[in-house]
């Protein structure tokens, strides 16, 4: 009688390990880009809130001294200033300002504006807050 071995498979070959890191490529390939448009709309939505902030309190300062002229034009105390420069224009005048939050680094070429109108513009949309590089509103 012939004796017979009986191999046990033990662990992964390698066909099965390669279809596995392809599957998790493909997945990150998409999982990946959303997400950082995710985490940059998020910035975008917290610069237009700082935006939205300071012309509430330039608007209280021009009840109060009617005139927008030595307004505050900060974004309030622990507002994150790491990706977004905030800026206030009071345009020569005592009516009117505009208010500018400019990207910088991962976040370059988002521009956002508000005026004394509540006028609001962005370097996608020349009409809103556009969050998105596409100009949607």
């Amino acid at each position: 009688m012939m004796n017979t071995i009986k191999r046990l498979q033990k662990g992964f070959t390698l066909v099965e390990i390669m279809i596995v890191v392809a599957i998790i490529g493909i997945l990150a390939s998409i999982a990946i880009p959303s997400y950082q448009d995710y985490v940059k709309r998020a910035r975008a939505s917290a610069a237009t809130g700082a935006l939205a902030d300071m012309r509430i309190k330039m608007e209280q300062y021009y009840q109060d001294n009617r005139t927008y002229v030595d307004g505050p034009c900060t974004p309030a105390t622990g507002t994150d200033t790491t990706y977004f420069a905030f800026a206030c224009s009071a345009a020569g005048t005592a009516t009117a300002y505009t208010l500018t939050a400019t990207g910088s680094g991962v976040m370059a070429g988002y521009i956002y504006n508000i005026n004394q109108n509540n006028a609001k513009s962005s370097s996608f949309n020349s009409a809103c807050w556009s969050l998105k590089p596409s100009g949607s509103c």
